[in-house]
């Protein structure tokens, strides 16, 4: 019966078959913790444990449906299926169907989602005749979210100091409000949020002695899985459930609790010794996923934490190839040099498209990765987040581009036209689009001339029309005096957009800012790319016209649903639990990973490096390190500084480079072999790139001396006097006279001049 322990080696075995009294396990990454747990269910079971007796609980209905179908593998599947086993959200909503009625519940009540919530908290807002872009609705339910994960409800939230001053230093008196009566309409409906599942079973389990006395009895033994990315909440219910038998087994690895800014709290795991003293600690340390020097270079990064479980993880697995080193001149490079890493990888050795993964520290990060494997042609997948320009902020201000350039764009108008809230409802829409329809003219030319259109709305409405209508206006106006860069800017301010997903101060607004930041990036990168194929020429930049050309190109996707052949993807957050291969880990510079939100406390920038272990550790055959030595924030070009977890890996384990490389010219152009001037791309043992190199015919000066008066001569426009000089750094410029064709303004950064005199 119990034949399947052969499977298993030798800390397996002993974590598995010490089945009574608390045991925690350290596993590694890639140690085999999944199998752990499940093979010692199976244990149980085949030992003549009740199927019924046993809880499991995960973070993940995958998870938790892989460990069913591999127990139902082992011992069968009449008693495979009775474990209770599923989320903690799953199981405890289940537990209280059964039990909810003690808390005033039937056992028929609703459970509400992320977006039931917030449409929720948005009515209440507006009742309550509240400013909706103060009391944003995602802010407030973030701030309701985290109160309930602790434990507090709405009667303590009020009578809690620190959290009243709180909200009153970010101006947000009122949140304890609205949480009140979102309790009482949650309840009217009988209805719980997601965090209601966890908040109502500590209650039921506090309050009701005997329905906790039921619970103790039946799970005589408890399984948790990556116990160290439980919250209080979480934390409380199983002390309370595992109180009578002590028969629980957490298994997890602190060097990977990356969830502290969802509530999770490391020191779940780091004190289960001081919860249960006579506890059993096994460690798994064999690492079946990767190579040698990847796990070597993980074990090192990691001995920086001084908040940790000491373990030694080893593998048998082969030496294997050294850790790759890009280092590109800015992100849109980086992008490129990924792309041509793989394509290369691919082309050499006959790699499927699975076999790598990008990682990165914030979804913006993907637009310039996906810009480049579309230029090569190479299928990929967005997980755990839409791709770059289907996400509803980009969407919303590529909408309000769309409208700019062109006023009779029907889809953009109604997306925007009341994005964000500007009291132009619903019923005001449909009548537009009714007077439109009828006289067969755009919804902008009802909008522009309501009189002529009969359209029947309230003078306060005509007033809204006209505001946005003028503000449409000024942006076009912008087209033809300023570059794409600038107009952008000034849309995605004017409109409200970024004001409106800053003031949330939610991790989800704050996302939605950074993608716009990465959208604006995106189109200062277009227009100064203008700029540099013109010898530094500021007249010729990229139009807003152009950019958006490029763009629906772009997100002209192939539609086919197969994404088993495709590159992945991800954040790091995501990415945690999988495997892959090939793994590149971008972005690797100061304030972007570790991340500038966190790193104000030591606590803040361990966890940062955990996240970073945990993307070392997802490669099996080799890890590539990126990052760019500049990158647009805003749309203004900044240096960056690599991060400090590049100095934190062993040298000897990076192939970093010659300094040789560091200046060797590729054309990023794809292939086409035999044509003049094309190259194949270059694989991740190069560096940098740089394509603004003078031509052997003509030698060019440093042009941080230049002033006025100075005589210089241009490759393309020939002999010319310095009139000014302006700016500072990367954003210099010079106007310069040349006899041919009188005043250009150059950017001196891509200007190639020769100082004559």
């Amino acid at each position: 019966m119990n034949d399947f322990l052969k499977d298993l080696n030798r800390e397996q075995y002993d974590a598995v078959v010490h089945t009574d009294g608390p045991v925690m396990v350290i596993a590694g990454a890639g140690a085999g913790k999944t199998r752990v747990l499940t093979y010692r269910i199976a244990y149980l079971l085949s030992k003549g444990m009740d199927a019924f007796n046993i809880l499991a609980l995960t973070f993940t209905n995958k998870a938790a449906r892989e460990m069913k179908d591999r127990v139902i593998r082992l011992v069968g599947d009449n008693e495979g299926r009775n474990v209770w086993m599923g989320t903690f959200h799953a199981v405890f909503a289940r537990i209280l169907r059964i039990e909810g009625h003690h808390l005033g519940y039937p056992s028929n009540y609703s459970i509400y989602d992320s977006d039931d919530t917030k449409r929720l908290i948005r009515q209440i807002i507006k009742e309550k005749e509240l400013d909706n872009k103060v009391y944003s609705p995602s802010y407030v339910a973030h701030r309701i979210s985290m109160a309930k994960s602790n434990l507090i409800n709405a009667k303590e939230y009020v009578n809690d100091p620190d959290i009243i001053s709180a909200d009153e230093s970010a101006r947000k008196p009122l949140i304890k409000d609205i949480y009140k009566t979102y309790e009482i309409r949650l309840k009217r409906a009988d209805a719980m949020d997601f965090d209601d599942l966890l908040f109502n079973t500590y209650i039921l389990f506090t309050r009701f002695e005997n329905i906790l006395y039921k619970y103790q009895q039946k799970f005589k033994y408890i399984l948790v899985d990556e116990y160290q990315d439980t919250n209080h909440a979480q934390y409380l219910i199983l002390n309370r459930l595992a109180a009578r038998f002590e028969n629980i087994c957490v298994v997890g690895d602190d060097a990977q609790s990356i969830y502290g800014f969802r509530g999770a709290h490391i020191g779940n795991i780091l004190n289960f010794k001081n919860d249960y003293p006579d506890y059993q600690l096994f460690k798994l340390e064999q690492n079946y996923r990767s190579t040698k020097n990847i796990v070597k270079a993980a074990n090192k990064v990691i001995t920086f934490n001084k908040d940790q479980i000491k373990k030694t993880v080893w593998t048998d697995n082969d030496e294997g190839v050294k850790i790759g080193y890009i280092r590109a001149s800015s992100d849109n490079e980086e992008g490129n040099m990924v792309a041509n890493a793989i394509f290369e990888s691919k082309m050499n050795h006959q790699l499927p498209n699975h076999a790598f993964a990008i990682l990165y520290r914030t979804n913006a990060q993907s637009r310039s990765l996906e810009e480049a494997l579309r230029k090569l042609n190479i299928p990929y997948k967005i997980y755990s987040g839409l791709s770059f320009y289907n996400r509803k902020e980009i969407k919303d201000i590529l909408a309000y581009i769309r409208l700019t350039v062109n006023t009779n764009d029907e889809d953009a108008l109604q997306r925007i036209i009341n994005t964000p809230a500007r009291g132009i409802g619903k019923t005001t829409i449909e009548k537009i689009m009714v007077a439109a329809n009828e006289n067969n003219v755009s919804p902008w030319e009802v909008i522009n001339k309501p009189q002529s259109y009969r359209l029947n709305v309230h003078g306060g409405t005509l007033l809204k029309l006209e505001s946005f209508a003028t503000m449409i206006k000024s942006f076009r106006a912008m087209l033809k005096k300023k570059d794409a860069f600038e107009v952008a800017q000034q849309i995605a301010n004017s409109s409200g957009l970024v004001r409106m997903y800053r003031e949330e101060d939610t991790p989800e607004g704050i996302s939605r800012v950074e993608n716009i930041e990465e959208l604006l990036n995106a189109i200062k990168e277009f227009a100064v790319k203008g700029t540099e194929e013109n010898e530094g020429d500021l007249s010729h930049q990229g139009t807003l016209e152009e950019f958006m050309q490029d763009v629906a190109l772009l997100t002209d996707a192939d539609n086919d649903d197969d994404d088993t052949e495709k590159v992945s993807l991800m954040t790091i957050h995501a990415a945690k639990g999988l495997e892959f291969p090939y793994v590149f880990i971008v972005g690797l510079e100061e304030n972007l990973f570790p991340s500038i939100r966190s790193i104000s406390t030591r606590a803040e920038l361990e966890e940062e490096r955990r996240l970073f272990y945990v993307a070392l550790t997802r490669a099996m055959k080799k890890v590539t390190l990126s990052f760019a030595e500049s990158r647009y924030r805003w749309g203004e070009f900044s240096i960056t500084e690599p991060s400090r977890f590049l100095d934190e890996v062993d040298e000897s384990l990076i192939d970093k480079p010659k300094r040789a490389e560091l200046h060797t010219t590729h054309d990023f152009r794809m292939g086409q072999k035999g044509k003049a001037g094309t190259r194949v791309p270059p694989g991740p043992g190069f560096s940098k790139v740089n394509n603004n190199l003078p031509a052997t015919s003509f030698d060019a000066s440093d042009t941080s001396t230049l002033q006025t008066g100075m005589n210089v001569e241009h490759p393309k426009f020939g002999n010319g006097k310095v009139v000014a000089v302006e700016g500072n750094g990367p954003n210099k410029k010079a106007t310069i006279f040349f006899s041919e064709i009188g005043n250009k303004n150059l950017l001196l950064r891509f200007a190639r001049l020769k100082i004559i005199s």
